[in-house]
């Protein structure tokens, strides 16, 4: 088959496999006879413009009027935005990962005073841990595998999505979603088998579906730890200034400092990161000061340490209670999974800069001194920080260790952001509020509903484990969970996206694979003393993120029923008339004064209220418009690039519009009809006056051939304006106009399998009450209708 080059979503793609066109055949239709031109503020202006024909049907390009630049794209920063990105990634990121001096060694040597055998053997292993887990793993390899800038486990699954076939997309998305599947002849043979392998495979796919899923469920419920065990390792240090303070006191300072942590969020990533960046920089800076301050002052010969067998020699000498302890040692690299989830919020050059230049040589100094000073003073490691400072400086570091303990917690509770809006956009949970913070970043977030749960349940776990010995043993299970999948992810994208042979990519993957085993298995240890709630809290979560999705595959399925062109619900006789199409009689249609507004949130085909409308009144406005909003990824959208008119030939007088809008743009407004009434004035009049400014062209001569045009233009519009439709569009505006919506119920099929309809009624049941509600429209109330209609699932 000669090869054959069509354009998917902006992307020119060639297909020469029956395979490969399968795909592409998938894409989403739209009416027949369609003519689609763009509106620009202000008048007509020449657009390119295309006549929809029977060969166009098959083409993905005009399935919804797709625009290349409705596509997410990754920010890329240079310069001075650069460096300011990677000062407030150290006020973010690095929190969390920043405040483990406060309790690894504690975590590590449990009630047993350690030797200094064992001391260097646990320092070589975080040594090495920071340098292969979090530098080499992290912030080398996977910080590549994004999303268009998005982080986390669930964004490489939705990059596997782009280039695979693995998953059923939300119809709404088709046109935002860039798919870069390779074609058969720019894989490897190896690569293309592993490729056929996963989309054959139900199993596969499933379980990858669930791995991401999995994977943003644990983050999430180390969320809920992560500020209990940081806040409350630094205020525990009150413990070392006044032994004779109450248990009480500890955990009411912890849940008040978290309680104002929660209420800041608002504020955004950008401020909070700058405010924070500074105290991480000291804190930071402080423990390093520290610790080259005991290296000087005990045991600089614990360097020996940078020498990897001596982490191999600790595990050989002290066997099953050398294992065990690798889920303290973990508690080193812990906020790692963070690091790769708020990478969104950031990016990738920032991440690097921040964690090599500064971060990652201030914890490796940190580390190595308080080792010197617990190789000389064994009991210093109960509290590793508070019992390693210089003279006089208790107090003070107290006092930073609380200021670090609250910066600690930002660096999940973005991430929890980060990931709840990247599942809720892919239709894993139903739709609740994402405020973007920032309009120079665009992936900075704020999810009101997150920052709530996130509150609470933190007090919770607070007031219940109460200290940090309590606390580590329910925490790091998920977080190596997450890594491992993380490790497997990126496998995947090396094969399938970056197309790299399978023979390169297994060996570091088992490498890199057994290192998260060793320290997983360990973990999983702790799960009869607390790891159970968080995996269970995971599970509890993967669940309803797994239960609503399947809801709306379902209703995606039952909707795609009545997703028609035009033709399929109204038939036209010789002179025009519209009649009810199919079995309802042929019903003819009356046509009402009015322009009818007619609001579909699929953005394809005939909308589903249109069709309600005609079947339940037989009659329609005389001036229809199919109105779509599109929500695009950046902050504002130029009014002359936000209204896409198209005209459906189908009918008269019918319209499609698009409203490209960014996320700080307020589109649905009082005045809404006077806006979607000047763009099809302006678009009417352009598609006239098209033709007299292509014949009125400057030929070179320098004649006043521009002043001419305008003057044809305007003779032309106001010659033409009646058979134009102006004198219908006028009159219908001037009469009357409706805003109108549909109210879609829906319930369980009859005789469904038991599982099915129980799994289906709680996805209604939470629907119901997660829909956005008709009062919550900015528009004229007296004009609003709303067309209720039930569809079984």
């Amino acid at each position: 088959m000669a090869p054959q080059t069509v354009q998917w979503a902006g992307q020119a793609k060639r297909i020469d496999t029956n395979e490969d066109r399968a795909d592409v055949a998938s894409g989403v239709d739209v009416d027949d006879g369609i003519v689609f031109s763009r509106t620009v503020s202000g008048g007509p202006h020449l657009a390119r413009s295309h006549t929809r024909t029977q060969q166009d049907d098959d083409d993905p390009e005009y399935s919804g009027l797709k625009r290349p630049g409705d596509q997410k794209t990754k920010q890329v920063f240079k310069g001075t935005k650069l460096f300011f990105l990677a000062y407030q990634s150290i006020g973010v990121i690095y929190g969390d990962i920043g405040t483990s001096p406060l309790y690894v060694y504690s975590s590590t040597f449990v009630d047993t005073d350690p030797t200094r055998e064992n001391v260097i053997g646990v320092l070589s292993l975080i040594i090495w841990s920071l340098l292969m887990m979090v530098t080499l793993k992290y912030v080398f390899i996977i910080l590549n595998v994004d999303n268009e800038g998005e982080g986390g486990t669930f964004s490489c699954y939705s990059l596997l999505s782009r280039y695979a076939n693995i998953t059923n997309r939300d119809p709404r998305l088709q046109p935002l979603v860039k798919l870069e599947r390779y074609n058969t002849e720019d894989l490897h043979q190896s690569n293309l088998q592993v490729r056929k392998a996963v989309e054959k495979s139900g199993l596969l796919k499933g379980l990858l579906k669930f791995i991401g899923v999995l994977a943003v469920s644990m983050v999430m419920s180390d969320g809920v730890l992560t500020p209990a065990q940081s806040v409350l390792g630094a205020v525990q240090g009150l413990e070392v200034i006044a032994p004779s303070i109450s248990k009480s006191v500890v955990v009411g300072t912890s849940c008040g400092i978290l309680v104002l942590l929660f209420l800041i969020q608002p504020f955004g990533t950008t401020k909070i990161g700058t405010a924070f960046a500074p105290i991480i920089i000291l804190w930071l800076g402080t423990l390093a000061a520290f610790g080259i301050y005991n290296l000087v002052e005990y045991d600089w010969r614990v360097l020996k340490a940078f020498n990897p067998a001596e982490g191999f020699f600790y595990l050989i000498r002290n066997g099953t209670a050398g294992w065990t302890s690798l889920g303290g040692i973990l508690l080193a690299f812990t906020g790692v999974e963070a690091l790769f989830a708020d990478l969104g919020a950031f990016s990738k050059r920032a991440i690097q800069m921040s964690w090599l230049g500064y971060c990652l040589p201030c914890l490796l100094i940190t580390y190595i001194g308080q080792a010197a000073k617990i190789a000389v003073v064994p009991s210093a490691y109960a509290y590793p920080v508070f019992h390693t400072v210089p003279p006089g400086c208790l107090i003070y570091t107290e006092i930073l260790a609380i200021l670090a303990a609250i910066v600690a917690s930002q660096a999940i509770i973005t991430a929890t952001f980060q990931l709840l809006a990247q599942i809720i956009k892919l239709s894993y949970f139903p739709q609740v509020q994402v405020k973007h913070t920032s309009k120079t970043y665009h992936n900075q977030l704020y999810v009101p509903f997150a920052n709530y749960l996130l509150c609470i349940g933190t007090i919770i776990i607070t007031a219940v484990f109460n200290n940090t010995t309590s606390l580590g043993q329910a925490y790091g299970v998920c977080v190596m969970f997450v890594t491992f999948f993380d490790t497997t992810m990126t496998a995947l994208v090396a094969l399938l996206v970056w197309r790299i042979r399978p023979y390169f990519v297994v060996l570091p993957w088992l490498a890199i694979a057994a290192m998260d085993g060793a320290y997983l298995s360990s973990a999983l240890t702790k799960f009869p003393h607390g790891a159970w709630f968080t995996i269970m809290l995971a599970l509890v979560l993967s669940s309803i993120f797994i239960l609503w999705r399947f809801g709306k595959e379902s209703q995606w399925k039952a909707e795609a029923v009545d997703r028609h062109s035009l033709s399929t619900f109204i038939d036209k006789d010789a002179d025009g008339t519209a009649r009810l199409a199919g079995s309802s009689g042929g019903e003819s249609l009356t046509i009402t004064k009015g322009l009818g507004i007619f609001f579909d949130k699929g953005g394809i085909k005939t909308p589903l209220v249109f069709s309600q409308f005609i079947q339940k009144l037989v009659s329609m406005p005389e001036v229809l418009v199919f109105f779509h909003m599109r929500p695009l990824e950046v902050p504002t959208v130029p009014a002359e690039d936000r209204f896409v008119v198209s005209k459906i030939r189908y009918l008269p007088n019918c319209y499609r519009i698009i409203v490209r809008h960014g996320f700080m743009d307020e589109v649905v407004t009082h005045d809404l009809a006077g806006l979607v009434f000047k763009h099809l004035k302006d678009y009417v009049v352009h598609e006239h006056t098209r033709p007299y400014l292509a014949e009125n062209e400057d030929d070179g001569t320098g004649s006043n051939s521009t002043a001419m045009s305008e003057k044809a233009m305007a003779a032309a519009a106001a010659e033409a304006a009646d058979s134009l439709g102006l004198a219908e569009l006028q009159q219908a505006f001037d009469h009357r106009v409706l805003y109108i919506i549909g109210k879609e119920q829906m319930k369980v099929m009859p005789k469904s399998a038991v599982w099915r309809a129980v799994l289906l009624n709680i996805f209604l049941f939470i629907r119901d009450y997660s829909r956005t509600k008709m009062s919550n429209l900015k528009v004229p109330t007296d004009r609003l209708v709303e067309i209720g209609f039930i569809k079984e699932v």
